[in-house]
């Protein structure tokens, strides 16, 4: 394995016509693959944002009959470069939820690994902004790594990102870059998102690289942007802003073994017993 590499994180803001994202993405990483990127990440949701059950039905196809992704396999073989597509929407054939599903693909074409978010966005924001994803995406039940010409990479989707054991999981598993295609709401990207994609890769001394949707959609959600890529010692190399495009920046890996020499915290975790819940707590 060598130790830099170049990557590239690509920021769109999707619609509700496959085939209209595809454009719209093909062109970003091609400018991405020209200027130099080696790996090139797209945001969560990428092929289809939409909100509405019955329109995102009758746009959604299978995995074997998804065009997105055999368009992105098409382009990664053709242009010679590793493809992360942060996540797909994918109807499945033994559930009526869809699947929320990301893909690496490598070099030639083929899918070295997929990985299917584990963590739901359900939650109740202020003014009313209410999102029950489980209502509609079935969660995944396992964490995935895979190994590149460059490292190990550890994927992840999203509102994975509030949930640290996840990315504890992938470092220990040997993941030096770990990734978090994202569409964010401007809220809580505004109030959150910098900051937990920094504290992800101080405390694991770890790469980030976070794709993102950006902008107001067709179905009316308003996603945050800014894709980020992050250094292990918590330095923002680039920040996508709030428009479409795609950032770029070399990756040193040295620095991933630096950091974790300075601060061996994955190192240094210990197994523990849970807190006691008090009797009176417990009701007894």
């Amino acid at each position: 394995m060598t130790e830099n590499f170049r990557v590239a994180c690509v920021q769109v803001t999707s619609g509700t016509r496959i085939a209209d994202n595809i454009e719209k993405t093909e062109a970003l990483i091609r400018d991405a693959a020209d200027d130099g990127a080696q790996l090139i990440g797209l945001p969560e949701v990428v092929n289809l944002m939409q909100i509405r059950r019955k329109p995102a039905l009758a746009e959604a196809r299978t995995q074997a009959a998804e065009p997105s992704l055999a368009a992105y396999k098409a382009l990664a073989r053709e242009l010679k470069v590793w493809i992360h597509v942060g996540s797909l929407v994918i109807k499945l054939e033994d559930d009526d939820r869809f699947a929320n599903r990301a893909f690496l693909i490598d070099d030639t074409g083929a899918v070295v690994e997929t990985y299917d978010k584990i963590h739901m966005f359900d939650v109740d924001l202020e003014g009313g902004e209410s999102y029950r994803e489980s209502e509609g995406f079935r969660p995944g039940d396992r964490a995935a790594v895979a190994d590149t010409p460059w490292c190990r990479y550890g994927m992840s989707v999203c509102y994975d990102l509030r949930f640290p054991h996840l990315y504890r999981a992938l470092a220990h598993a040997g993941a030096k870059v770990l990734s978090v295609p994202a569409a964010f709401t401007r809220k809580t990207g505004q109030a959150h998102w910098h900051t937990l994609i920094k504290a992800r890769a101080i405390e694991n001394g770890c790469f980030v690289i976070a794709p993102a949707q950006c902008g107001d959609h067709e179905d009316g959600r308003e996603t945050f942007g800014h894709a980020l890529i992050v250094a292990p010692w918590g330095e923002v190399l680039a920040d996508g802003g709030e428009q479409e495009g795609f950032i770029a920046a070399d990756l040193d890996l040295s620095l991933v073994d630096k950091a974790r020499g300075m601060v061996p915290a994955i190192h240094n975790d210990r197994d523990f017993a849970p807190p006691q819940i008090p009797l009176a707590e417990a009701g007894e």
